[in-house]
């Protein structure tokens, strides 16, 4: 699911985006959640799926045309869930052509904790989902996922998500730095352990979903029916993005 763009564009960590705000449609609106703060024009949608609500005042009003504007721009490399435990190279490679700058030494220290990794994957289904309830998410096999990448030298929460997602897609949330970001008030900061700051971010991610569940999921089901096969968790990360990056 990793987006490539070559020409006039500008890099974040595991992200490329064009200068000009293309990803948002003109007929597409992301505003404060006050109606009033939109015009007439921008509250033209592409379907009744109803507004995501998202912190600091932001309402997506279409949050269908905004997740269509990203796929219909970007290549997004995505495969199913699999119900394999390993953990190999070819996954670390493949969160690089995403974007995640893994260095070949980075890659030699998480191979070295690949027994813990794949450990812990293997108490982890092939479906577990974010977008569930609280009591069906695997919390605890999930933490030690996020221990098992803790204090290798180069290694935050954006590379290890990036290289987890593909292989829990609808689990784990890319924490990148803009995803980051947007969830500072989940953050235990840098004195709390590794895996408990990542697990305090994704509880934060949770949050979100939950407070837009039925959003999401009409959303996945839309963009399903279009040939897209993307998880609640990727398209609230999009959505994020939107308001994030948008400009004033």
């Amino acid at each position: 699911m990793g987006l490539f763009l070559s020409v006039g564009s500008y890099s974040e960590v595991g992200r490329v985006y064009p200068r000009l705000p293309v990803w948002q449609p003109p007929h597409i609106a992301t505003c404060k959640i006050r109606r009033t703060a939109c015009t007439a024009d921008e509250r033209v949608t592409t379907s009744s799926i109803q507004p995501v609500v998202l912190r600091d005042g932001f309402e997506i009003v279409d949050p269908l045309g905004v997740v269509l504007g990203f796929l219909e721009r970007w290549h997004f490399e995505v495969s199913p869930a699999s119900e394999s435990t390993s953990f190999a190279e070819s996954d670390l490679r493949r969160a690089n052509r995403g974007g995640a700058r893994i260095s070949a030494a980075e890659i030699g220290a998480i191979l070295g904790r690949g027994r813990a990794i794949e450990r812990a994957l293997g108490a982890i289904a092939a479906n577990a989902s974010l977008a569930g309830a609280a009591t069906s998410v695997p919390w605890l096999p999930l933490r030690q996922l996020f221990d098992a990448f803790a204090d290798i030298r180069g290694i935050g929460f954006s590379k290890m998500t990036k290289a987890l997602h593909y292989k829990r897609p609808a689990l784990v949330p890319m924490l990148d730095s803009v995803v980051q970001r947007y969830l500072e008030d989940d953050d235990l900061g840098v004195k709390a352990p590794f895996g408990e700051r990542a697990i305090g971010l994704v509880r934060g991610y949770k949050r979100e979903l939950d407070l837009n569940r039925e959003a999401m999921r009409a959303v996945r089901l839309e963009i399903a029916r279009r040939g897209y096969g993307l998880t609640e968790v990727r398209i609230l990360d999009l959505l994020i993005w939107s308001v994030e990056i948008a400009p004033n």
